[in-house]
């Protein structure tokens, strides 16, 4: 077991506490090294985690949660009223356990993780895929006891990864369930993330990736590039009806959505770390489950557990087509469940009962 430090304390230059500060009661574990899919060994992983319930003696009740991209690993401070008695996540029947993902800064190894040569990892962190993420998971799940999950589910990012465990280990779940995510990044998804690292790296105090030992870090980089992606989060006519041209009243002169904006960026740059969110957002945008499988639909084919796909009607960034096609090439896939929000991709963080609800059917497949 790995505790955490005073080094695992420390302050970022972004604001974010590196090696985490969300709430709850964390648990590490290391992992040993781990070889990726670009041939680099990332030594001495450690896995932040956070879990509820009771794994039973035949270890045969955990479900594993997935995380999005600026999530953590305390399911309850991210996704309200879905862990605990009587949940969806009923903690009376199962042990649920959620990882901090590689790559992340709330815990688990990433880019402002101490690297065996005693410095932060900075530009030096290597360049990581889903898949890399599902191997950390597989060998956590292998530290843990656990051999096969009876749930794997996940929004986004972590719908992503679900996916991949369908592909890549149906033998060590009973079902998955995937939220508003997709079996490939699209050109649009990439194009709009690209534009979010570029922000990210053009700002003057990113320093190459190497800024935690500045006094300032790219605060302000983060902070475009969680703008654009709240916008694609929510929808048009939210921000129109919410907002409108209305102006925020403050003497700034901006306008109500701007300041909207603004608080949104600020809170992320207090808790998240820039070169996380590039990693990350690199990681989705090599998704494709169809990579050395013969392309996506011969990928989608050959799954054979059971598959619940979730769909958000008003999400812009994750389009309802995207889960329409696993639905139709998956053959163990449920009637795709689509969920009516005014929210668009954040919809399923905030239609928590109709979520639950999914979520419930599922368990019943594993």
């Amino acid at each position: 077991m790995v505790t955490p430090t005073s080094e695992h304390r420390r302050k970022s230059v972004t604001g974010a506490w590196l090696e985490g500060d969300d709430p709850g009661d964390r648990q590490f574990i290391s992992i040993g090294s781990l070889t990726l899919e670009s041939g680099d060994l990332l030594e001495d992983v450690n896995i932040c985690y956070h879990s509820w319930g009771t794994l039973n003696s035949a270890r045969d009740n955990a479900i594993l949660v997935h995380h999005a991209l600026t999530g953590w690993s305390d399911v309850p401070g991210w996704w309200p009223s879905m862990v605990g008695p009587g949940l969806p996540f009923d903690t009376d029947k199962y042990f649920v356990i959620c990882p901090n993902v590689i790559g992340g800064c709330q815990g688990s190894t990433g880019p402002s993780s101490i690297a065996p040569d005693g410095q932060r990892y900075g530009s030096r962190f290597p360049i990581l895929t889903i898949r890399d993420m599902v191997a950390a998971e597989v060998a956590f799940s292998d530290v843990m006891g656990i051999k096969k999950y009876r749930l794997a589910v996940g929004p986004s990012l972590g719908g992503m990864r679900s996916l991949e465990w369908a592909v890549q280990f149906p033998d060590r779940v009973g079902a998955i369930c995937t939220i508003g995510s997709s079996a490939v990044a699209t050109g649009d998804q990439i194009g709009t993330a690209s534009i979010q690292i570029r922000a990210i790296k053009s700002d003057p105090h990113f320093h190459g990736g190497d800024y935690y030992d500045q006094q300032t870090g790219p605060i302000e980089g983060l902070g475009i590039a969680r703008r654009i992606a709240h916008l694609t989060y929510r929808t048009e006519a939210e921000m129109d009806v919410r907002f409108g041209r209305e102006l925020q009243g403050d003497d700034t002169g901006r306008y109500a959505v701007e300041s909207y904006l603004d608080h949104q960026a600020h809170k992320l740059a207090h808790r998240f770390d820039a070169n996380t969110y590039i990693s990350l957002t690199e990681a989705m945008n090599s998704h494709d489950i169809g990579r050395d499988r013969g392309g996506v639909a011969a990928a989608l084919a050959a799954i054979t557990v059971p598959i619940v796909v979730v769909s958000i009607d008003t999400d812009r960034l994750f389009p309802p087509r995207l889960q329409a096609e696993i639905t139709e090439l998956v053959p163990t896939a449920q009637k795709l469940q689509t969920i009516s929000s005014p929210f668009g991709h954040d919809g399923f963080l905030v239609e928590v009962e109709a979520v639950g609800e999914v979520i419930r059917h599922a368990l019943t497949l594993g």
